[in-house]
């Protein structure tokens, strides 16, 4: 894989953070928009709420959502994933980090969900595939550090 010299520099000073949670990722009813809102505005790190056309997406841990769930009546769940962040601040400025980062894990035959906050990029892997992916992922950046 052809790696661009300033991908190879920030995924060298890169951290891979493995969060011990179980995370899932939920669809919610536009219907239940407001009810989202109530039941949500207390939620701890690391959650994501986006709201658009079509649902509530959340990604959050499955133990938080066990407790909340009984609040919706119209939702799809997906998990449990693991958590994987990218522990290094991203200009949002980059061009092919994540691109870079999604090749080698599907060369692993890894499934990611992506998400990208202000500073940092995140990504959910099945927790049957976390192992596989962390080891991928470190073996990325041990390459270019290597070669950085």
């Amino acid at each position: 894989m052809l790696v661009d010299d300033r991908i190879k520099k920030i995924l060298s000073e890169t951290r891979i953070l493995v969060h011990p949670e179980t995370f899932t990722l939920v669809s919610i009813n536009r219907k239940e928009e407001e009810k989202a809102r109530l039941l949500l505005q207390d939620l701890e790190a690391f959650s994501s709420v986006t709201f658009d056309h079509a649902e509530v997406s959340l990604v959050l841990r499955s133990d938080r959502w066990a407790e909340l769930k009984g609040g919706f009546r119209d939702f799809e769940e997906e998990g449990p994933y693991r958590l994987i962040t990218f522990d290094i601040v991203l200009d949002l400025s980059i061009v092919g980090f994540m691109a870079v980062v999604s090749a080698k894990l599907a060369e692993a035959s890894v499934s990611i969900y992506a998400l990208s906050t202000f500073l940092r990029d995140h990504i959910l892997v099945k927790s049957g595939d976390a192992e596989k992916a962390v080891d991928a992922l470190r073996g990325l950046v041990e390459g270019c550090r290597g070669e950085a």
